[in-house]
């Protein structure tokens, strides 16, 4: 690991101060951050330890979304009440994620900031563009059954690790950022880039921006959903598949509905045109056939994750089965 300082603002302003020329990373929980400095990834001159800053709360607004500090961790999140009763696809995603130490350590901006489990990406000594920008992807030519189907590039496969993530982009949560030009407010389906030729670009954040709050917006159907996560093994591992889905049934019949997926996608990956499609059919295991071909319609695969495509067509199918109407 290389020799860094650590400094500790205690208001947002003063964070945002300490970020300077691009050599400075914020900390939270570290559950990423630390293990990519060991690794000597990532090797930043100086922390700024944000632990100090009054954004651990969860409320609700006037308006009736919640807003969700971004040093909340992520047990917290999981198990608040509200969360758990009004969006149950979140408290879903959060659990199946990590472990239980790793959960009661990791923060949601932390989360959200979390890089690729790439394996060719921890590797130092193979390619990789989003490690060392131009050298190559060695995945595309490697073993890639763990890689993504949608968003790729010739630059970059790999898949976005996160669960909670992908929950929240099914939940079309607003991502609160502060930097030295004020406050500014993201969709989260903007904040996460695809890889193009720039993978080492992942996200919308411009120098020492600070990740302050998430907000969920008031969507009375997020109640009718559910996070199925398909996986190697049941504890501990990352998705080969996850399907992300909310349904508002009136009658039997689909008046709006979400579908995400992780484990596919080079991003958190919304299937928008899949949930369109939904609007107007009966909630019916054929609609729910159609909604999942249409989400996998591009997917591109390797030589080794073609079956990935088939799977998510299954998961999407069997989540939004699994959502019973009130």
């Amino acid at each position: 690991m290389h020799p860094f300082k650590i400094v500790r603002p205690t208001t947002n302003q003063q964070a945002i101060a300490m970020m300077d020329g691009g050599t400075s990373k914020f900390i939270g929980g570290g559950t990423n951050l630390v293990d990519l400095m060991k690794m000597n990834i990532e090797k930043p001159e100086q922390l700024v330890d944000i632990n100090a800053l009054e954004l651990k709360k969860i409320e609700t607004r006037a308006n009736g979304n919640m807003l969700i500090g971004a040093l909340v961790k992520n047990t917290a999140l999981a198990y608040h009440p509200t969360i758990s009763d009004a969006y149950p696809l979140l408290s879903e995603a959060i659990l199946a994620g990590a472990s239980a130490q790793l959960r009661n350590m990791a923060s949601t901006a932390g989360n959200i900031m979390q890089r690729t489990r790439c394996p060719y990406f921890y590797d130092t000594v193979t390619p990789c563009n989003k490690r060392t920008p131009g050298s190559g992807c060695a995945a595309i030519k490697g073993y890639n059954r763990m890689h993504a189907v949608l968003g790729t590039s010739p630059g970059c496969v790999a898949t976005h690790p996160s669960d909670m993530c992908v929950a929240l982009a099914a939940l079309d949560a607003i991502i609160h950022v502060q930097g030295a030009g004020g406050l500014r407010l993201v969709p989260f389906a903007d904040f996460h880039l695809l890889p193009a030729d720039t993978p080492h670009k992942e996200h919308s954040l411009g120098p020492g921006e600070l990740i302050t709050h998430i907000e969920l917006p008031a969507l009375p159907f997020a109640k009718y959903s559910a996070y199925l996560k398909i996986r190697d093994r049941s504890s501990y591992e990352f998705a080969l598949v996850s399907a992300a889905v909310a349904l508002n049934i009136n009658n039997g019949i689909i008046k709006d509905a979400r579908i995400s997926l992780g484990g596919v996608g080079t991003k958190p990956w919304r299937a928008s045109t899949a949930e369109r499609l939904l609007r107007g059919k009966k909630a019916a295991s054929d609609s729910y056939q159609a909604a999942a071909e249409e989400a996998m319609k591009d997917a591109k695969p390797l030589k080794d994750n073609g079956f990935k495509i088939e799977l998510a067509k299954r998961t999407i199918v069997a989540a939004l089965e699994k959502i019973k109407p009130a």
